[in-house]
């Protein structure tokens, strides 16, 4: 029965792009989604809109996407627009589920092999076994490169080839990685097992040589949706298209924008090419942000229209929907450890000022550059937690309270309001619910468990509905065991809750991420884009990366570099791809290029003495603070100032912004310089000056009275 009126409710609200895509008639259809255009609303709304006007049943639709939360997302999105059962799963998921329904046919009885959940305990083996002792860091690199290989599609006799055309930077030499690679296989043969891309290999095999597993799948799957298409890789290719079978019903949704993952395999050739490989193809781009600030926007704008390569063709201008807000920050300081103590300053401001430490997100090139900001944020009092590190409900202390939570079932008494329920059966693991404790890993852990007691009272709030008898329901209040049932389901799905506390983030980990306030850091040269980008295509990359890293932000975001890794380093360049900025720290319309010739004057350095940072301003490097940054002023000290300036300004028959600006008083009552090279450093004070009031002035920071301080010979007009 098709449901005219629900239909209608799933297009209402949508923008003429998102429509488009929705309403889009059956076949290959590319749906280019710039970043916050709600691509996932349009994707949704297409499925649920094709199910509710009779056009496909949901049974018959498979939407594949690259994280099990995005597919419980998806899931979870198409149940509240009233089509439930549509089948949401990553590549791996859908693929094992396959496998292990056909394996009874496919091994002829034989037991299915143990999946591996890593490699690197068995590549440690295989490096062994053709004489290569590798400590962590290399077996970690050399599983990288397997997998890679493997999701290339590449043997272990054609690896040497295959990575000199890649030109990928081998952990060892080809030769080697491909003796490791091939000793991989046969100890993993050995073994009994698995790994990821052989289960992929062994769905793909399933369908392409066996006709009566392929007429399965395609009577059950006749309908595809692939969300995040620029991240496929040639494996996870042919498996669509096995499973196509042919079929053209297949709606692709991407960004080339934000391919960021080629070392892993993905390419973004199939979101390319897509419009010549299927040329009745209807693309629609969706350009509407409605993420970010046009602030934000436009900055990311400036810093991706210059990009280069095949991702450029599909390059996207964003169109910033929001209402106007701060202008992108740039920073400048003298070392890394500077940046981090300003950056940690400046997440302490945003919280006391109401900013939730949850919408805040700190993010860098590569995971080694988290260490320092971990210090300097548990220096500050910033609680934080590290994206990517670990699994919500995979870290120890979790699986600790999960079976603390479940104990608690049997030997609490009824009755207790859920949320203290659960602060109670937490202090079996060492939880209390005060000041979490100093030490990063410790205030982690305590943060951690705090957002099981957060969920508690969101769970308890919501007053689940319980059955009684076949046909009745009635509310009741949440109960211990009912919570931990929900724990259960959400550590199924990976579905984890908000940890309370600034994000420290990789850039790659934090694609698919927003936040309020977003610091971008490290900002130089050899950092982003990387040493390691050598050829145009991966400088390319790393265009995207910090394109990526840019439009995380909703509303305010930062960007920062260290002119030297450590105190007295070697200097370095800020990244190649900021824009140039205007002397407020906002961001200019110019390209990505530097200043003309004329406008390269050496500057004198400024630093921020209370935060650190470069300062740009005029008026901020007169204060020698940000305008941010916390005033120091000296209330009397100031009158005296102002006064004096007044009878010297009378005296000499000039305006009183002639003898100082009120910026530079303000800085000489806020600095209190006690010497005449005190004086010299505040900008606008130089050796005339100095030689005109410097005595008065140093004497009035002492504590002078005006009177003594006010000769009357002071007559000489200044031009």
């Amino acid at each position: 029965m098709v449901s005219h009126s629900a239909s209608d409710r799933v297009l209402a609200g949508l923008d003429p792009e998102q429509r488009a895509a929705v309403t889009a008639p059956a076949g290959p259809v590319c749906v280019l989604a710039g970043a916050g255009t709600g691509k996932t609303r349009a994707v949704t709304s297409r499925i649920a809109h094709r199910v509710l006007t009779g056009e496909i049943l949901s049974r018959h639709l498979l939407a594949v996407t690259f994280t099990a939360r995005a597919a419980a997302e998806l899931r979870s999105r198409l149940t509240a627009l009233g089509v439930p059962g549509v089948q949401a799963r990553t590549f791996h998921a859908a693929a094992l589920r396959q496998v292990r329904y056909f394996a009874p046919r496919l091994l002829a009885g034989r037991a299915m092999p143990e999946l591996l959940d890593s490699k690197v305990r068995l590549v440690t083996l295989a490096a062994a076994k053709v004489g290569i002792r590798a400590d962590r860091t290399g077996t970690r690199d050399l599983a990288g490169e397997i997998e890679w290989a493997k999701s290339s599609l590449v043997e272990p006799g054609e690896y040497v080839v295959a990575a000199a055309k890649a030109l990928r930077e081998t952990p060892y030499e080809p030769a080697r990685v491909a003796d490791v690679f091939a000793a991989y296989e046969q100890v993993k043969r050995s073994g009994g097992v698995i790994d990821f891309e052989d289960m992929l290999r062994a769905a793909i095999w399933g369908i392409e040589e066996h006709p009566d597993v392929a007429d399965q799948v395609r009577a059950q799957y006749r309908h595809f949706v692939v969300d995040e298409y620029q991240d496929v890789n040639p494996l996870q290719q042919r498996l669509l298209e096995a499973w196509l079978g042919g079929g053209d019903d297949l709606t692709v949704v991407g960004d080339a924008s934000q391919t960021i993952y080629s070392f892993t395999g993905a390419t973004s050739s199939y979101l390319v090419d897509f419009p010549r490989r299927h040329r009745s193809a209807t693309v629609v781009r969706l350009v509407r942000d409605y993420r970010s600030t046009p602030q934000v926007v436009g900055l990311a704008n400036a810093v991706i229209s210059p990009a280069r390569g095949s991702e450029a063709r599909l390059r996207l201008e964003l169109v910033g929907q929001r209402p106007p807000g701060p202008e992108p920050d740039l920073r400048i300081f003298t070392d890394e450890p500077a940046e981090a103590a300003a950056v940690a300053a400046r997440c302490r401001a945003l919280i006391d000022a109401g900013t939730p430490a949850r919408e805040i997100a700190v993010l860098f090139r590569t995971n080694a550059q988290s260490e320092v900001y971990e210090k300097a944020l548990t220096e500050a009092e910033v609680p934080y937690q590290v994206q990517g590190a670990e699994r919500f409900f995979e870290r120890v202390e979790i699986r600790q309270a999960m079976v603390a939570l479940r104990a608690a079932t049997r030997s609490l008494p009824g009755g207790i309001p859920l949320p203290a329920a659960v602060v109670e059966a937490l202090a079996a693991v060492g939880w209390a619910p005060d000041t979490p404790p100093a030490g990063g890993a410790a205030r982690e852990r305590w943060a951690a468990l705090a957002a099981l007691v957060q969920l508690a009272e969101e769970y308890a709030a919501a007053a689940p509905v319980v059955p009684i008898g076949p046909a009745a329901a009635v509310e009741r209040p949440a109960t211990l065991a009912d919570f931990t049932d929900e724990l259960a389901r959400r550590a199924a799905a990976q579905h984890a809750p908000t940890v309370e506390g600034v994000t420290l983030a990789s850039l790659h980990s934090a694609k698919g991420l927003e936040w309020d306030a977003v610091f971008l850091v490290g900002l130089a040269e050899g950092t982003l884009p990387t040493l390691y980008a050598k050829t145009p295509e991966q400088v390319e990359e790393e265009r995207r990366l910090l394109y990526v890293g840019i439009t995380r932000a909703r509303e305010w975001l930062w960007l920062s570099y260290a002119s030297a890794r450590s105190p007295g380093g070697r200097p370095r360049r800020p990244c190649r791809f900021l824009p140039r900025l205007s002397p407020s720290g906002g961001s200019g319309r110019a390209g990505a290029g530097g200043a003309r010739p004329s406008e390269r004057r050496r500057t004198q350095i400024v630093s921020c003495r209370i935060c650190g940072a470069t300062l740009l301003a005029g008026a901020e490097r007169k204060l020698g603070r940000c305008a941010a940054c916390p005033s120091d002023i000296d209330e009397e000290l100031h009158g005296r100032l102002r006064e004096w300036r007044r009878r010297t300004a009378a005296g000499q028959r000039v305006p009183a912004y002639v003898v100082f600006t009120d910026a530079t008083l303000v800085a000489l009552a806020e600095r209190r310089p006690q010497q005449p090279r005190d004086l010299t450093a505040i900008a606008g004070i130089g050796a005339r000056k100095l030689g005109l009031y410097g005595e008065a002035v140093l004497a009035l920071v002492a504590g002078a009275a005006v009177d003594e301080v006010c000769p009357e010979r002071t007559s000489e007009i200044l031009p």
